[in-house]
């Protein structure tokens, strides 16, 4: 047992010269990561130190000897380094953007961004993949553009794994600590200058949060840590691990996100009018909104719910069912029996929010069907998976045509200053200017891109490749070290990969439906293209399977394994402990970005838009963003969008179809070299993946479009339902539990259309329809009736139909009321047409919110 008791404990800061306080300003702001000058101002300090501590500023300058930093505050160089680094951050902070040239420069924020995971720098390990990475990227556009938008998250004290491997090749994992006092991170505090705290209550006892802020530009990102000496260990542990844990200790955290996030944002005065909603891992943050707003604003748990919920945006990420969060019955009943009583509602009501049929009493609580239910705006991250999430919510719409569930969808972007090489990005000032740093999104700009001459671009992306090449040697040589190879092992590590081979990357998350080695299929083909000594060819992988995932453990090993073949050792590398600093690297220097997953479980996808940014070309199955992105001229599909039910079949077709594009199209073409060794087919593939793929795929026109299409609406509809004090969201709703009451003595009795014979219609003949319809209890102005038309598929449904609003001619007594539309032939083909009514009110604000629809 540890006999150290701690009597005091205090806090040792760097003691800056006057002359270098600048410094800690930048430290305590991420705005360096995406900023060249930024990094090679700390790099300057002491590029050893800078490197030892994966780039982290804050614990560089606590490092540093004093010494070095008296003698830097004399360094003529350094400090002109410093004072234009210092003088382009405050133009930064205080220059107009994107928003403020649209919306004002006053607006405070009202915009939270929940997320379990941030990906911002390798130094703040608070993200396991591409979520978080999203998230991260989400944010520092959000600064860009100057979005109104604080970010909420946990603090996680380990946060997610490092990953090694044993000599086998089997994934084991450590957890280093994060230390929160030599990180960009500065606790907040109250009005008596006391860290802030909030409280909640968990079963039998309280728990204390603190809060901690992280700068991200103009944007603030909170972190929530319940590692207090207040709180029992097992209390400090409930931020401990991302992704850690059991069932108990996910809910736990999840009630720490999303209702602890809430509280600690309302504490320091922020009251959010839109939340953001990303992934399920946080929506019990609508709960306690609906919480505050009972208690602030006397309002009935149905009037509160109707008033935040159209202020909730909500981003699925899960292409399955299984992905989303799944609580059973009893463990939700532990936590939320005390709860539900400051809601004013019963335990089955709260159930019933997160099941998918609320009158299933077994069924468990699903986080993302609560999610979905208390928000008013749902998208999906791909037009691919859109259209999947729509079909996994299809029950909970019965009657709905499938594309008009309202679930829309947002492709996710990358941040493209994060990700661009610098080399690249140099080349893209002088050709294009400052415009696609400050106009990402606009096509005009990237048509520049077809003035850099073929050489110049080619030869920048040469050197990406050797320093590739030089940093996998290095971190093989490291890897090869730790797990006590010999040294002829190690000074082998020296010749590994060719800086002028073809080099294929394929970097992610370990998951079985990611497919790592399919490429593997056919070991013996595969081996004769990596060691062909005229057209050589290499793979550099990375990546972490899930500490619990023992079959993505196994894909590692494959990989390992086949990697110590003799004849192709020197053209198979794994890098282990894959984070931001060494996807970097990869993205920057590879030349084919390969991704094989089983379609269609590939949400979106990012790694492959961060390889096109830097003119690496795309090798990948048509799943996710790429069944939007691909085209022939700027990158490969692996089949044509196929979806099979005999996974082995299929892992058999797209991996012969793999090597046939391999062996036919990437590497001929990339060997296709003029007098000069550039490869002129190849380059004008490059330039055609940034000048087309990039103005899009980039967090830029993502947050553009949740801004425009999501938090503006989201914003005027809270504020809509705000006015009088609550008054329309309390009459909107009554009106929902009248129309709810109502609906079932709804009907269609009838419908007539006048048609001389169905076989003579032609374009532009018009179709007049009357329906009889049977309201009950409710007004015309409660529905609106509708003549739906549109072509047939092969089972007599109508699909990508057109809704024809129909106008109200005559009042038939006892409730029935007579309508008619006229129905334009627009185009040739089989046609059906049938007549529907939905709920209506002026309040709603997406024209399904209600769920309800009936047909003829």
């Amino acid at each position: 047992m540890d006999g150290s008791r701690t009597l005091l404990e205090f806090r040792v800061e760097p003691n800056l010269p006057e002359r270098l306080l600048p410094l800690e300003e930048l430290a305590y702001n991420l705005w360096w990561t995406w900023n060249p000058v930024g990094i090679d101002l700390f790099r300057r300090v002491d590029d050893q130190v800078w490197e030892a501590t994966r780039h982290n500023p804050v614990l560089l300058l606590g490092l540093v000897p004093q010494e070095r930093l008296e003698a830097l505050a004399s360094d003529r160089a350094f400090l002109e380094l410093m004072d234009r680094v210092q003088l382009e951050f405050t133009s930064y902070m205080e220059g107009e953007t994107w928003h403020s040239r649209r919306c004002g420069s006053n607006d405070s924020p009202h915009i939270a961004y929940f997320s379990m995971e941030f990906g911002l720098t390798e130094s703040l390990r608070l993200y396991s993949g591409g979520l978080g990475v999203l998230s991260g990227d989400h944010l520092k556009s959000s600064s860009d553009l100057g979005v109104p938008l604080v970010g909420v998250t946990l603090l996680f004290q380990l946060g997610y794994f490092q990953q090694y491997l044993n000599p086998d090749g089997w994934q084991q994992e450590r957890y280093p600590v994060n230390d929160f006092y030599t990180l960009p991170l500065r606790r907040v505090r109250g009005e008596d200058g006391q860290p802030l705290k909030v409280a909640l209550d968990l079963p039998g006892r309280r728990v204390w949060v603190q809060v901690w802020r992280c700068n991200v530009g103009r944007v603030a990102l909170y972190g929530l840590d319940t590692n207090l000496p207040e709180n029992s260990r097992a209390d400090q542990d409930i931020t401990d691990q991302l992704y850690g844990g059991d069932q108990r200790m996910r809910i736990q955290q999840e009630i720490v996100l999303g209702i602890g996030g809430v509280r600690a944002l309302h504490a320091m005065g922020i009251k959010p009018v839109v939340c953001h909603i990303n992934e399920g891992h946080a929506a019990f943050s609508s709960l306690e909104r609906i919480r505050l707003a009972m208690a602030d604003h006397g309002l009935s748990f149905r009037e509160a719910r109707v008033a935040t919920g159209g202020g909730n945006v909500f981003t699925t990420h899960t292409p399955v069912p299984a992905g989303f969060d799944i609580f059973p019955v009893e463990l939700m009943r532990e936590f939320f029996t005390d709860y539900v009583k400051e809601l004013d509602i019963t335990f089955d009501d709260l159930m019933g929010m997160g099941r998918a049929n609320r009158a299933d009493s077994s069924e468990p609580f699903n986080m993302a069907v609560m999610a979905l239910r208390n928000s008013t705006f749902t998208n999906a991250v791909s037009a691919l998976h859109g259209d999947v999430t729509r079909k996994m919510v299809a029950r909970g719409y019965v009657g709905f045509p499938l594309e008009e569930i309202p679930i829309e969808h947002v492709t996710n972007g990358v941040h493209l200053r994060s990700w661009m090489s610098q080399d690249l990005a140099g080349l893209l000032d002088r050709y294009l200017g400052s415009a696609w740093k400050e106009d990402a999104p606009n096509r005009e700009v990237w048509k520049g891109v077809d003035r850099i001459p073929d050489t110049e671009i080619w030869r920048t992306h040469e050197r990406r490749r050797e320093r590739l090449v030089s940093f996998a040697r290095e971190r093989l040589k490291k890897q090869l070290v730790a797990r006590g190879a010999t040294q002829q092992e190690i000074d082998q590590a020296e010749g590994v990969l060719d800086p002028e081979a073809l080099t294929i990357g394929f970097a992610r998350r370990f998951a079985t439906y990611k497919r790592a080695t399919l490429l593997f299929a056919d070991p013996e083909r595969l081996k004769r293209l990596l060691a062909d000594p005229k057209r050589p060819v290499q793979l550099i992988f990375a990546g972490k399977a899930h500490p619990h995932d023992q079959a993505g453990k196994e894909l590692i090993r494959q990989i390992v394994h086949f990697a110590r073949d003799p004849l192709i050792r020197d053209r198979v590398v794994f890098i282990e402990s894959y984070n931001i600093n060494v996807a970097r690297y990869l993205v920057q220097g590879v030349d084919v970005w390969l991704n094989t997953p089983r379609r269609p479980l590939e949400a979106s996808g990012t790694s492959g838009m961060k390889a096109a940014a830097n003119g690496a070309l795309n090798l990948s199955v048509l799943d996710g963003w790429w069944a939007e992105g691909y085209r022939p001229d700027v990158g490969w599909a692996i089949g044509s969008g196929e979806e099979y039910t005999d996974h082995a079949y299929q892992d058999t077709v797209e991996a012969r179809t793999l090597y046939d594009l391999l062996e036919q199209s990437v590497i001929p073409l990339f060997y296709e070299r003029g007098r000069d060794q550039v490869p002129r087919g190849w380059v004008a593939m490059m330039k055609a993946a940034i000048r087309e793929l990039v103005p899009f795929f980039n967090t830029d026109r993502m947050v553009q479009e949740y801004h425009d299409r999501f938090y503006q609406r989201a914003r005027a509809q809270f504020e809509r339902l705000a006015e009088g004090s609550f008054a329309r969201a309390q009459e909107l709703a009554r009106w929902k539990i009248e129309l709810v009451r109502a609906w079932e003595e709804v009907a269609v009795e009838s419908v007539t259309a006048e048609m001389e014979a169905v076989h003579r219609l032609r374009v532009g003949d018009e179709v007049p329809v009357q329906a009889v319809v049977r309201l009950g209890a409710l007004k015309p102005a409660d529905v609106r009736v509708e003549a739906y038309v549109g072509r047939l598929d092969e089972f007599r449904r109508i699909r990508d139909g057109e809704a024809v609003a129909m106008t109200l001619e005559k009042d038939l007594g006892e409730g029935r009321f007579l309508y008619s539309a006229v129905h334009t032939c627009r185009t040739a083909g089989n046609r059906g047409l049938g007549v529907r009514m939905i709920p209506y009110h002026t309040d709603l604000a997406t024209k399904h919110e209600m769920g309800r629809i009936v047909w003829a």
